[in-house]
């Protein structure tokens, strides 16, 4: 085990580990690291937690110090540098007639560098677009694409569900998420059912699989015969969370419906809803 710190850098961006040892931190602190991109300004998540070995990539960097209101200052200033650099940049996109579309622009705590963030269909050629930005902001200059759930991250928005999405709000990491997940939990399979603000299946999938999944196992075939206390029936509905199955069931000429807990039922467990899905479907 490892005693590590903590922290962040920007918004609801993955939590970084540094070492031990320097200043005494406390929680939402913010602080002046080292990383691969240079000086960077972080907020102290955890100020010390003990982690495996093996998640963490040695050697660890401390942190150098903390951040004074000068650095406050800067921080604010770069702040306010990006409105117009956002402004600039969207104008030489359009004056190349690029197909790019920018949606994040950040400048790094030394002001050495500035970070544009686009998305496109496509590899763009954007050579000629550092060129002339160069020549605006006399520094380095980083244009970086990303993909659809990136670009939701970044620019957040309202989820169906009513809530900020969970990339920008709640989740430094995206899940593993399949279409498998929402058959599991017997949602509709039309896609702007089940799609977040990106496109692509929503990340909430996965917070409940695992009992899902579980369930499923539990659970007969809908329109498969299974036996009841009142004799045998065909299966039309079933619910996981009350772990009830509601079957059809025709006697002497009546036909009526009743549900049973699935463990008042009999049914061949070779024919679960599980199991019958398969597991042919791809992850996103």
């Amino acid at each position: 085990m490892a005693k590590v710190v903590v922290i962040k850098f920007k918004g609801n961006s993955k939590p970084y580990y540094f070492a031990c040892g320097g200043p005494t931190l406390t929680r939402g602190q913010h602080v002046i690291v080292e990383t691969s991109r240079g000086l960077e300004f972080g907020t102290v998540v955890q100020p010390e937690m003990e982690v495996a070995d093996d998640k963490i990539v040695a050697p660890l960097k401390s942190v150098l110090r903390i951040a004074t209101p000068q650095d406050e200052e800067i921080v604010r200033r770069n702040e306010e540098r990006r409105p117009e650099a956002m402004r600039i940049c969207k104008e030489k996109i359009a004056a190349r007639n690029l197909p790019m579309r920018l949606i994040d622009c950040e400048f790094t705590f030394d002001g050495s560098k500035v970070v544009f963030t686009f998305t496109a269909e496509s590899r763009v050629d954007f050579r000629e677009l550092v060129k002339d930005l160069a020549s605006v902001f006399r520094i380095r200059i980083e244009l970086r694409q990303v993909g659809s759930r990136d670009e939701a991250r970044i620019l957040g928005g309202i989820a169906p569900c009513g809530r900020v999405c969970c990339c920008a709000g709640a989740m430094p990491d995206f899940n593993k998420v399949s279409i498998k997940m929402a058959k599991n939990q017997g949602l509709s399979l039309n896609p702007t059912k089940i799609s977040g603000l990106c496109g692509r299946l929503m990340c909430c999938l996965a917070y409940e699989n695992e009992y899902y999944a579980g369930a499923c196992k539990k659970m007969p075939k809908m329109g498969s015969t299974v036996g009841s206390p009142e004799g045998k029936g065909v299966v039309i509905a079933t619910d996981m969370l009350k772990m009830t199955v509601r079957i059809k069931i025709e006697k002497d000429g009546a036909v009526f419906y009743r549900d049973y807990p699935v463990s008042e039922i009999t049914f061949k467990r070779g024919e679960s809803q599980s199991e019958a899905e398969g597991d042919a479907d791809d992850a996103e």
